[in-house]
């Protein structure tokens, strides 16, 4: 199996052959060592040390165990199997278009059970309004060059995704920062409709919706935009990529962060006088 072209994952493999070495490192065996304990024939650990060669489970578990690291396997074997799909530049995404991005989340929303989404700028999506929906994809559309022709079929795509929030037996933990109930997305009329919708969905059961006050003292400083999926993978927004995250001690990492970011929101009544407080600002 060859490496990609793309520089992002041949990054991404550069990362899992170097964490190898180090574990080679670790153990005090040379290359010619590891291969002998192997098995195999010395070029093969110089290619997998080099991002010349890409992994296989198997390879990943004999190393490990040859070298007495068998507690790094999992973290191995999991950064090794993201790194084609951890980071994609949006400009790549965007090439099927928007309404294809859209569409792409479908089976991963569907079989997720527990959603943990903390939203530090916009809206989480699962409770975007139409109009909020496209008038945000408008603007990503513009920025990335990619015109907005495509945003209100998008818009639609992102609402039927968004439709499991009322449906099967899916269950959502919601954080925003108060900035994104009053970052102006659209035109007065779009922000008021959807600080409205908040407040309706706020009573269905299957959602938490909490909002972190702006003088609430930080344990934790704001972060960008993530979605943790059942506990098996977090989806970070960055500017100009998406990163999927599957390694368990990045998770871990971004599950301690949701749980400090959870302790600092208000929920019920206070998150409600905080979103008819952004309701009543535009007035």
């Amino acid at each position: 199996m060859s490496l990609s072209p793309s520089s992002s994952v041949q990054e991404a493999r550069k990362a899992v052959a170097q964490r190898l070495r180090e574990v080679r490192l670790d153990a005090g065996l040379t290359g010619r060592e590891i291969a002998a304990r192997c098995g195999w024939h010395p070029a093969k650990s110089s290619r997998l040390e080099n991002a010349k060669a890409v992994p296989s489970d198997a390879d990943i578990r004999a190393w490990c165990e040859a070298c007495r690291a068998e507690d790094r396997i999992l973290d191995l074997i999991a950064a090794s199997r993201s790194a084609d799909s951890m980071y994609v530049e949006w400009r790549h995404l965007h090439r099927s278009g928007l309404r294809g991005i859209q569409e792409s989340y479908l089976p991963l929303y569907q079989r997720t059970r527990a959603f943990r989404i903390y939203c530090s700028n916009v809206m989480p999506g699962v409770l975007q309004t139409p109009e909020y929906a496209a008038g945000l994809l408008s603007v990503i559309a513009d920025f990335h060059g990619t015109g907005d022709d495509s945003a209100p079929d998008a818009a639609a795509a992102r609402i039927e995704r968004s439709q499991v929030i009322r449906q099967g037996r899916h269950q959502f933990a919601l954080l925003v920062e108060e900035t994104v109930l009053r970052y102006q997305i659209g035109d007065v009329a779009t922000m008021a409709g959807q600080l409205g919708h908040l407040l309706s969905v706020m009573a269905l059961p299957s959602v938490s919706l909490g909002v972190i006050p702006f003088g609430m003292r930080r344990r934790i400083w704001p972060q960008e935009t993530f979605s943790i999926f059942d506990g098996e993978t977090v989806e970070i927004e960055l500017l100009t990529a998406r990163v999927m995250v599957t390694a368990p001690s990045e998770l871990e990492q971004y599950e301690k962060a949701f749980q400090r970011l959870t302790e600092l929101a208000v929920y019920g009544d206070g998150a409600r006088k905080l979103i008819r407080a952004a309701l009543d600002s535009m007035e």
